[in-house]
């Protein structure tokens, strides 16, 4: 049973889903949000459970009289009498067939023939668009005799909203449906002021109180007979909407010697593609939602990585992504909301978010240390990889509000990017390990906030470089002025964050209130090594010290080392592996100059993959892999999660190297050689618009470049650690 404190558990559900549209169900394609544990079933349009029922079953009937064999006769009565005699279809196989496709094949063992095998099956086909569902249901006979059959299909929504089912609550009392038979089609109907959902199903008969629609059949022997139903959500309150059907970048070819890759590859880009999504108020601005379910909107910090993971397949979502944010920047104080002048907001939510155990969000939530300086950083990149001048000089404006509010936050923190909950029932930790237990000393103690963390200072110091390069380059004032702060930053960071432990020196995970480090290790290092403020010796260290097996012999990173006190390979932020925390250590490895240590991370998250069928969830256990032969699930893991998508992206191009300055006319790549996929060939990626092609051998060595003429290939074999 699930209850407050008790968040429902998503592993093993079938995830259907385009944005802003997602079916939670059974492997067996049913959901039902009363039946024990499976409080978060549903079909879910825009943060609204438009249905908490979806269930299929058959009946056994009698031959009706006068009728021929295989047709569809006229819709029976409903059929259902006292409720005895419904069976389910025994699920056998269900398989995802691409973005927004599912399958379900089942069997209907008490019909058909009188022997052991199976002469009676259904087929069940999935289709999720925006704003709608479609199934349909195959009946399939191999029978010696005609087969006479009632299919009935049981539906019913609650119209609660996402956090009422995580906060694992039960479901509410179903809206009271309407029924009617509109062009042959039997229709139900329910809603509130804002949302209208609508079931159809032609030639079944509707039953409003008991919330049915019923086809009575007759197959006969090697006949198949199609049932269609659809379910169609409007809700006129919702804050996000489908994004544009156009494609957002181009999908790239890939082959590899380890076939892993591939696979990982383009199930991440399947699932990219169904979490793209748009505001209601700018719907030509595409950026992805978080992940499935609970954070299926606007996240300020994980829209902006996946957005720069993806950068190699071009710059439109880039774009979408940052006008987004850019349309909601702050632009007063505010401690209840967290907002200030030149923050970028951290999520947006149809009404205020409370989880029922202390936490209440508004609506549109500034609670983020470090989307602000990912927000420039994303910008600097996509400017680096062709985003043209057209479309970043309407971001300027934010640039430098955003370059405002770095400034103001460092001169509040004594020199360092902090934060606080002002309002005291916002997020306690605002930084993306976010939960209340996640920043701990080396001795398993709780931290408490303010806390500067260390990745935040990075982010930081990259992003200060980043604006003054943009500065300069549109002849804008002050560019000096932000390199003279990353320098000090550096500095500061450079006296006050490290510390030693048994195996050497490393950065503290963050400094508290007090200016004391807060000692654990943890992966928190990793995301430092690529934003530049750490030099060549001090990239050496924090790479030996992620590459150790207390950090690295699980599948992945760890977040926190095993040897650390409150360490638990399933705590949220205290052992787990986060795909695209691993990643974003990985393209600091590979950008650093060492190769070993970034090829064993990559192996660790191809070894986790197929355990998931290669989509990526959240998170998983921290386990070692000499332990388990597979990744532990993390039970309550969003699954598909945009940046655990967007980091097999990320791990791609870090193995080719890729570093590109469009503006100043170069291309540099270094791959990570030997490679641990084996020789690799990427095909069609977009540098500046055009098509990007690059082979390596096993070993490492470049062996072709196809790049958009007017660019120098400056091409460099990374050395072994």
């Amino acid at each position: 049973m699930t209850s407050p404190q008790r968040q429902p558990l998503l592993h093993d559900l079938t995830v259907t889903l385009a944005a802003p549209t997602v079916v939670l169900s059974e492997p067996d394609g049913n959901l039902d949000a009363t039946a024990p544990g499976a409080a978060v079933h549903g079909l879910f349009h825009a943060d609204i459970r438009a249905l908490s029922l979806l269930r299929v079953t058959l009946r056994p009937d009698h031959a009706p009289s006068g009728e021929h064999a295989g047709k569809v006769p006229p819709a029976a009565d409903g059929g259902e009498g006292d409720g005895e005699g419904w069976l389910p279809v025994v699920t056998v196989m269900n398989s995802t067939d691409g973005p927004g496709r599912s399958r379900f094949v089942g069997l209907a063992q008490a019909l058909g023939d009188a022997v052991p095998d199976p002469t009676v099956r259904v087929d069940r086909w999935r289709t999720v668009t925006p704003g709608r569902l479609a199934e349909q249901l195959t009946v399939r006979s191999t029978a010696t005799t005609p087969v006479h059959l009632s299919v009935r299909v049981e539906v019913a929504g609650d119209l609660v909203t996402m956090e009422h089912t995580k906060a694992g609550l039960p479901p509410r009392s179903p809206a009271e449906p309407t029924g009617e038979v509109l062009s042959g089609a039997g229709v139900l109907r329910w809603g509130d002021q804002a949302v209208d959902v609508a079931v159809s199903a032609p030639g079944a008969t509707p039953d409003a109180e008991r919330s049915t629609l019923t086809w009575s059949l007759t197959v006969k022997p090697g006949e198949d007979i199609d049932l269609h139903l659809a379910v169609e959500v409007s809700d006129t309150a919702a804050v996000v909407t489908a994004a544009d059907p156009q494609l957002t970048w181009q999908r790239p070819g890939l082959t590899a010697d380890d076939r892993r890759l591939p696979a990982l590859v383009a199930q991440s880009l399947d699932d990219l593609h169904a979490l793209r999504m748009a505001t209601a108020e700018a719907p030509g601005d595409t950026f992805l939602a978080a992940g499935i379910p609970w954070f299926f909107t606007l996240f300020g910090r994980d829209s902006l990585w996946a957005a720069r993971m993806l950068l190699p397949l071009g710059t439109d979502l880039a774009r979408g992504t940052l006008r987004t944010l850019a349309a909601q920047q702050g632009t007063r104080t505010d401690p209840e909301t967290e907002e200030e002048p030149g923050k970028i907001l951290h999520e947006v939510r149809r009404g205020v978010f409370d989880d029922g155990m202390g936490l209440v969000l508004p609506p549109v939530y500034y609670g983020t240390v470090d989307a602000t300086p990912l927000w420039i950083c994303l910008l600097h990149d996509a400017w680096r990889w062709g985003l043209p001048a057209e479309d970043i000089e309407p971001l300027l404006p934010a640039l430098m509000a955003a370059l405002g509010w770095i400034d103001a936050a460092a001169r509040a923190g004594d020199g360092f990017l902090s934060y606080i909950d002002h309002s005291g029932t916002g997020l306690a930790n605002q930084g993306w390990k976010d939960s209340g237990d996640a920043a701990r000393y080396a001795d398993g103690r709780l931290a408490e906030a303010p806390l500067a963390l260390a990745e935040v200072q990075g982010y930081a110091y990259e992003a200060a470089l980043a604006g003054a390069a943009l500065l300069d380059a549109f002849h804008l004032p002050d560019g000096e002025r932000w390199r003279t702060f990353a320098s000090d930053l550096a500095d500061r960071f450079r006296a006050r964050f490290w510390v030693t432990g048994q195996h050497g020196p490393y950065p503290a995970m963050a400094l508290d209130g007090s200016g004391r480090p807060v000692d654990s290790v943890t992966s928190n290092m990793g995301h430092l090594l690529a934003t530049g403020i750490l030099n060549a010796d001090e990239s050496a260290a924090v790479a030996a010290r992620l590459a150790a097996p207390d950090m690295s012999d699980a599948y992945g990173l760890r977040t926190m080392s095993s040897t650390s006190g409150g360490y638990g390979p399933l705590r949220y932020h205290c052992g787990t592996v986060w795909p695209h925390d691993t990643a974003i250590a990985v393209t600091g490895l590979a950008r650093t100059g060492h190769p070993e240590a970034a090829a064993r991370l990559i192996e660790g998250i191809l070894d986790a993959a197929p355990a998931f069928d290669y989509r990526l969830p959240e998170l998983w256990s921290g386990d070692a892999r000499t332990d388990t032969p597979a990744p532990v699930p993390y039970p309550a893991a969003c699954r598909p999660q945009a940046w655990s998508a967007a980091a097999a992206i990320a791990l791609m191009t870090a193995l080719t190297g890729l570093d590109p300055d469009v503006p100043a006319g170069r291309l540099h790549l270094r791959p990570i050689g030997p490679l641990p996929v084996g020789a690799l060939t990427i095909t069609g990626l977009t540098l500046a618009g055009e098509r990007l092609d690059i082979t390596i051998n096993s070993g490492g060595r470049i062996e072709s470049v196809s790049a958009p003429a007017g660019l120098t290939v400056e091409e460099h074999t990374a050395p072994r650690s």
